[in-house]
């Protein structure tokens, strides 16, 4: 399949940009909150030199459809779009990879539709995610969608683009924060806001999924930067409950993992599908228990 632009349309009619390239096993890549389906270029050309990639746009996020009633925006709603767009494509099963907020709908996606899943790679999630900042985090992100509707997104972006996960993507590569800005400040302040209030704001802890994600059989790879500081803890949590995960630390990294470093994220995540494709990633071996650190018989 050639490069190309298509509309998908949701179960509740919501129309949402999609773009593919290439031939092979299906990759579908599932943005952030502050990017969109443009953060996933340096992957686009990559992976589509031996899969057939896609990529879209949110609802919320131009060219995709933003609706005016924020009951319009869940989890749950987030996770199904991807299969909206899936069966759009004609993809029966993919890998899937999701940065941050596309993190979480990647996870859901495994416990909801993990026949769909080929693998799972969760890059970025976690926050919200930390009981002992949950309410904190409710709290920042009204506050967050409230100054998109009061700023505008373009004047908010210089604010919200430098956040302290932001900051190692500024220092290693000026250029890059500063497309990465300018693209946020053409967002919807609308969409923008009703995401924050309707999908960031209600979706459930990580570690309130613990039961489903002890039972999901889906190959993972969780990937997090190690200046990511509210996405380490939940990193290494889901490492400890997914039957078939690994997880992978970047040095000196932020929380834009494969705009920071699209080379090593790209080398990690093609070794990791390659190894899902050969049926060599595994769940952890029972003998490897971490009960015990040394072997006396």
């Amino acid at each position: 399949m050639s490069a190309g632009t298509t509309i998908a349309t949701t179960d509740d009619g919501v129309r949402l940009h999609v773009e593919t390239a290439g031939e092979g096993t299906p990759i579908v890549f599932v943005h952030e909150f502050g990017g969109d389906h443009r953060s996933w270029e340096a992957q686009m050309r990559h992976f589509s030199r031996r899969h057939r990639v896609v990529t879209y746009a949110a609802r919320g996020y131009p060219p995709s459809e933003v609706p005016s009633d924020v009951a319009k925006y869940s989890q749950a709603r987030a996770t199904a779009d991807i299969i909206a767009v899936m069966d759009h494509c004609g993809i029966d099963k993919a890998h899937i990879v999701g940065l941050s907020m596309g993190g979480f709908a990647t996870v859901h996606f495994g416990l909801t539709y993990p026949d769909r899943a080929l693998s799972l790679t969760v890059a970025g999630a976690g926050y919200g995610a930390e009981k002992e900042f949950e309410t904190y985090f409710r709290g920042i992100s009204e506050e967050v969608a409230r100054q998109f509707e009061a700023m505008g997104a373009e004047a908010f972006s210089k604010i919200y683009g430098m956040a302290a996960s932001r900051i190692p993507f500024l220092v290693k590569d000026p250029r890059g924060h500063a497309e990465f800005v300018e693209m946020l400040g053409q967002h919807s302040a609308e969409g923008s806001a009703n995401t924050m209030r309707g999908v960031q704001m209600h979706r459930p802890s990580l570690y309130d999924l613990e039961d489903g994600l002890r039972k999901m059989a889906v190959p993972t790879l969780i990937i997090s930067g190690d200046e990511d500081d509210h996405c380490l803890q939940p990193a290494l949590f889901l490492k400890r409950v997914i039957p078939a995960s690994g997880v992978l630390v970047l040095p000196k990294t932020g929380h834009t993992i494969n705009l920071e470093e699209p080379d090593l994220f790209n080398r990690a995540v093609a070794d990791f599908i390659a190894q899902v494709e050969a049926g060599r990633w595994l769940p952890r071996d029972p003998r490897s228990a971490p009960s015990e650190i040394m072997k006396t018989s």
